[in-house]
């Protein structure tokens, strides 16, 4: 599935002076490659469908991060040696109104359209696949393996209905919330601070329909309190598709220690978010905050996700301002090394079978050695580096993940009364 690729990482490894390979022999790269190149690997968030909607973005091509402000192409997939992929059908947070709902709910059902259509025409590069199985299968092939999650709960509005709908559209997991308190539950950074303190009624019952369709729930980016919620009435293991360790970086959008036993204890997973930020305190940069704030106000934003929901024409401004803020003010990255030390924490608290990869690519995620998913096995050379095993490599990549996955799967309802319902 990944041939070629050995030669190709000396030379770029060489030619990038990158710190995260400085330090390592040819033996221990060769080692890593070898369990790279075997290991099934799965990033289980990205924001691609983002590029998809908006048009004039080819997945085929070798697209440069650098000038493209993408991360994920079938290429770089190829070249960084990742077989499967979720993409997000995400949405920001918009008027909480039936109107909003109801205009979430038709971009929603666009996006999924935007990745069936990119699909059909990238048959022969790429497939869709619903369950490990299917994506072991379609990797055999050659094939780079899409799966979908729904990131944000808010198109769903009060109609418990959708979640099924989404499933049908190949989602395999929701994550209940964004950056803002929606319907469903609180946020974990909404400045307007806790509605709820935790799931709202409507939440509770999301989350057991998504336990009874088989589909994971994912706790990145909700409240702690909200976690704690999911925890409580979840009857199957959960997910937080892209985050990280609080202890290590102290931000909300991480798990706290306690969380992440809980986490354990409820079977779950974590997956590292390789969004900076996240990853490690970043020193401050004012006047990049300020451009960054103008930016936000001028275009009546929370965050810049937020740039999905505007209209097309204001999009192209709003990312057009945010490329000029980061040619004027490039924004420091954290590295390789930091990155591994969130699954370094995690696994020294809660053990091996918990922990995996979601990077946030297209939607923030980037390190200043692994930039884009041409630069994944640097995250495997690593590992190595620290002593992880073959076996405890694999579970990273993916073992953990499907894991947890086939949990959900085997204790939904069955199929006549989920058709039923």
């Amino acid at each position: 599935m990944k041939k070629n690729m050995y030669s190709t990482l000396l030379a770029c490894l060489a030619a990038s002076q990158l710190p995260v390979v400085a330090q390592d022999d040819k033996a221990l790269l060769k080692k890593a490659h070898k369990i790279h190149e075997k290991a099934f690997t799965v990033d289980t968030h990205a924001d691609t469908p983002m590029l998809l909607s908006r048009g004039g973005f080819d997945v085929t091509k070798d697209n440069d991060a650098r000038t493209s402000n993408s991360k994920v192409d079938y290429p770089r997939m190829r070249r960084g040696g990742l077989d499967a992929i979720f993409w997000a059908v995400y949405l920001g947070q918009g008027p909480r109104t039936p109107e909003g709902h109801e205009a979430a709910k038709k971009k929603a059902l666009g996006i999924f359209d935007a990745i069936d259509n990119t699909l059909k025409a990238t048959a022969s590069e790429a497939e869709r696949a619903t369950t490990p199985e299917e994506g072991y299968r379609i990797g055999k092939t050659g094939k780079r393996v899409i799966y979908i999650g729904v990131e944000n709960g808010y198109p769903m509005g009060h109609d418990l209905s959708l979640l099924k709908t989404f499933y049908d559209r190949g989602a395999r997991y929701m994550t209940l919330c964004h950056s803002s308190n929606n319907d469903i539950c609180d946020s974990s950074t909404d400045p307007k601070g806790a509605e709820y303190q935790g799931l709202s009624l409507l939440g509770e019952q999301v989350v057991a329909e998504m336990n009874r369709l088989g589909m994971m729930v994912d706790v990145s980016h909700v409240s702690d309190s909200t976690f704690y919620d999911v925890i409580r009435l979840s009857k199957v293991p959960v997910i937080a598709s892209h985050s990280g360790a609080r202890t290590v970086c102290n931000h909300p959008r991480n798990l706290t220690d306690d969380m992440l036993k809980a986490l354990a204890k409820n079977g779950g997973v974590v997956q590292l978010n390789l969004l900076s930020d996240y990853v490690k305190t970043i020193p401050a940069n004012p006047e990049r905050t300020a451009a960054m704030d103008a930016l936000m106000a001028k275009y009546g934003l929370k965050s810049r996700m937020g740039m999905a929901s505007l209209p097309e024409e204001e999009q192209k401004k709003a990312r057009a301002d945010f490329a000029d803020i980061n040619k004027k003010y490039p924004v420091q990255l954290a590295t390789v090394k930091d990155a591994v030390d969130h699954i370094d924490h995690i696994v020294k608290l809660i053990g091996i079978d918990h922990v995996g990869m979601g990077a946030d690519f297209d939607g923030g995620g980037a390190l200043a050695d692994c930039f884009d998913v041409s630069q994944y096995e640097n995250m495997t050379v690593e590992l190595v580096r620290r002593g992880y095993s073959k076996k405890d490599i694999e579970k990273i990549w993916s073992g953990n993940f499907f894991r947890v996955m086939k949990a959900v799967d085997k204790a939904k309802a069955p199929a006549k009364e989920v058709a039923l319902r």
